[in-house]
């Protein structure tokens, strides 16, 4: 059995613990208590959560656990002393220590993640690089595995990383069931993007809407202004005119913007060649989609495959 234990402190935001059902339908899948879970503070007590609600803890004490995890805060929350120390030491004596979320910065605070590649919310992620410039910080990341320390992203990240964290101890099929169990999507790999090209467009009606969900079906078409403007049901004119006001991108630029989303999951969580990648997704060569991937991300798509791979291979 592994115990798992979650660091909390006053006002910790609630929905780090959505984590905790990866854990327990784990146990349920397995039809044994493969998961033990404690909720730990400094002086122990109960906490108010996020929502005000409390929560019960048991104070701190020996360090050694399987996993430790450390709840995020609704905002830039430095720790106590005694939580760095903690910390600290439980990175020697436990197997592996991780962040949901902000709680990024009670690792950064506990000097663990110097040096390490690490991800956390993406509303945090300039305080934290200007605060802590010795560590490898990746905004653009669902989750980073660096050697023992884990770290996600904000919100419900969080049970991609305990998902992930199932799927190392226990394998795919397990993780999938459990995943299946509490409707989500199993997996989003850790080097996936924080964010969703249309989620960033936001279009505010129902044709420009039209005419990207034609664009994400239809990546390998050419898709001229001409084809989106025709799904829209507008001239090409009036359909460029309307698209950067509602947008505030070009069509082209967008469309772009959603290959290199598809490009990046097919690199990711496929074996598919790099010249199949960029031909399903519209880019013609992988020399474009290696121009494209270097403008977007800073690296090729031969370095993107390799970091979600390693995500995995740790």
């Amino acid at each position: 059995m592994q115990h798992i234990a979650f660091l909390l402190y006053p006002g910790f935001q609630i929905m780090s613990l959505a984590a905790v059902s990866v854990f327990e339908f784990t146990n349920r899948e397995l039809a044994r208590k493969a998961y033990d879970i404690s909720y730990i503070s400094e002086a122990g007590g109960p906490l108010p959560t996020s929502l005000g609600m409390t929560i019960e803890t048991e104070p701190f004490g020996d360090p050694t656990f399987d996993t430790l995890i450390v709840a995020g805060a609704p905002s830039f929350v430095l720790p106590k002393p005694g939580e760095s120390a903690f910390i600290r030491a439980a990175l020697g004596a436990s197997r592996r220590v991780a962040s949901i979320c902000t709680g990024a910065v009670f690792l950064a605070e506990a000097d663990i993640l110097d040096g390490r590649r690490a991800t956390t919310h993406w509303c945090l992620a300039r305080e934290m690089k200007a605060r802590y410039p010795k560590i490898r910080l990746e905004e653009d990341r669902i989750f980073i595995i660096d050697g023992s320390v884990w770290t996600s992203a904000g919100m419900t990240a969080g049970i991609d990383l305990a998902l992930a964290m199932v799927e190392k101890d226990h394998g795919i099929e397990v993780a999938r069931a459990v995943a299946r169990m509490l409707v989500v999507y199993h997996r989003r790999a850790g080097g996936q993007s924080q964010f969703s090209a249309l989620l960033e467009l936001e279009p505010k009606s129902d044709r420009i809407q039209r005419a990207l969900d034609f664009a994400r079906s239809n990546l390998k078409s050419q898709l001229s202004v001409e084809e989106l403007a025709e799904a829209a049901h507008l001239s090409p004119r009036q359909f460029s005119r309307a698209f950067r006001a509602e947008t505030g991108q070009s069509p082209a630029k967008a469309v772009e913007n959603l290959r290199l989303e598809a490009a990046r999951l097919m690199m990711e969580q496929s074996r598919h060649p790099i010249d199949v990648v960029a031909d399903e997704t519209g880019f013609a060569d992988r020399e474009r989609m290696r121009r494209a991937f270097l403008r977007a991300f800073g690296q090729p798509p031969q370095a993107i495959r390799r970091n979600a791979q390693q995500q995995y291979q740790t």
